[in-house]
C-alpha cells in the first residue's frame, strides 16, 4: 500500500507521459485477459493465433508496469525497457501473419523472414539510440531497411500473394487491416526515432516528452488492435462455417 501511495503521489496531474504509461499497462493487461478467455470461443486453428495475441499484450503489460515506475523515478524515456518489449512482441506480431496464412500454403520460411526483418530493425535501431548515438541517423536509416522489408512482404511480396490467392474475403479484409497497422501504425516508430535523435531529420520538431506519449498510445493501439483483428477474423470465420 505504501508503494502505491508513493507512485500516486509522484504522478503529477500534468504528467501526461506518466498517465499514458499507467493507461498502457492496464489496457494491455485487460486485453490479455480478454484474448486468453476468448480462446474457448473460436475454432481450433485460431486458438494459437489468439494465444499469440494474448502473449503480445501480456509481455507489453509487464514491460509497461516497469516502464511507468522508471518514468516516475527518472522522468526520462525508458529506452532499454522499450526495446526489450519490442524485441519480444514485434516478432510475435510477424508470427501472426504466418499463422493466418498457414492454411493457404504459407511456408515456415515466410515466418522466419519476417522475424529476421523485425529483429534486424530493432537491434540496429537500439544500437543507434544507445551505443552509436553520434551516428544515430545512419543507424536509423539501416534500421528502416528492416521495416521496409516487412512492408514489402506484406504489401507486395509472398504474404500478399498468399492472401489474394485464398479467395476468402474475410481473410483478405483482415489481412489488409493488419497490413495497414504495419504501414501506418508501425510508421510512428521510425518517425519517432528521427525526432528524438540529435542528428535526426525531425529533431526539434516535437518535444521529447510528446514522443513517449505517441509511443505509448501507438503501442496500445497497434498491439491490442492487432489482436482484435485476429479475434474478429476468427469469429467471422466460425460464423461463416456455421451458416454454410
Amino acid at each position: 500500500m505504501q508503494t502505491l501511495n508513493i507512485l500516486a503521489a509522484s504522478l503529477a496531474p500534468t504528467d501526461y507521459v506518466g498517465f499514458t504509461f499507467f493507461v498502457g499497462a492496464m489496457a494491455m493487461a485487460a486485453a490479455t485477459v480478454f484474448f486468453f478467455f476468448e480462446r474457448s470461443s473460436v475454432d481450433g486453428k485460431w486458438k494459437t493465433s489468439l494465444l499469440v495475441s494474448g502473449l503480445i499484450t501480456f509481455i507489453a503489460a509487464v514491460h509497461y508496469y516497469y516502464m511507468r515506475d522508471f518514468w516516475i523515478e527518472n522522468q526520462y524515456s525508458p529506452t532499454a525497457l522499450r526495446y526489450i518489449d519490442w524485441t519480444l512482441t514485434v516478432p510475435l506480431m510477424c508470427v501472426e501473419f504466418y499463422l493466418i496464412l498457414k492454411a493457404f500454403g504459407a511456408k515456415i520460411g515466410l515466418m522466419w523472414k519476417l522475424i529476421a526483418y523485425s529483429v534486424f530493425m530493432l537491434v540496429t535501431g537500439y544500437l543507434g539510440e544507445t551505443v552509436f548515438r553520434d551516428n544515430s541517423a545512419v543507424w536509423g536509416a539501416i534500421s528502416a531497411l528492416g521495416y521496409a522489408g516487412i512492408v514489402y512482404e506484406i504489401w507486395l511480396g509472398s504474404a500478399k500473394k498468399l492472401a489474394q490467392s485464398s479467395n476468402d474475403p474475410i481473410l483478405q479484409k483482415a489481412f489488409s487491416t493488419l497490413g495497414w497497422f504495419v504501414l501506418v501504425g508501425w510508421a510512428i516508430y521510425p518517425l519517432g526515432y528521427m525526432a528524438i535523435e540529435t542528428d535526426g531529420l525531425l529533431r526539434n520538431v516535437l518535444p521529447l516528452e510528446s514522443m513517449d506519449i505517441i509511443y505509448n498510445i501507438g503501442d496500445a493501439v497497434n498491439k491490442i488492435g492487432f489482436g482484435l483483428v485476429i479475434y474478429s477474423l476468427a469469429i467471422q470465420s466460425k460464423a461463416a462455417k456455421t451458416t454454410a
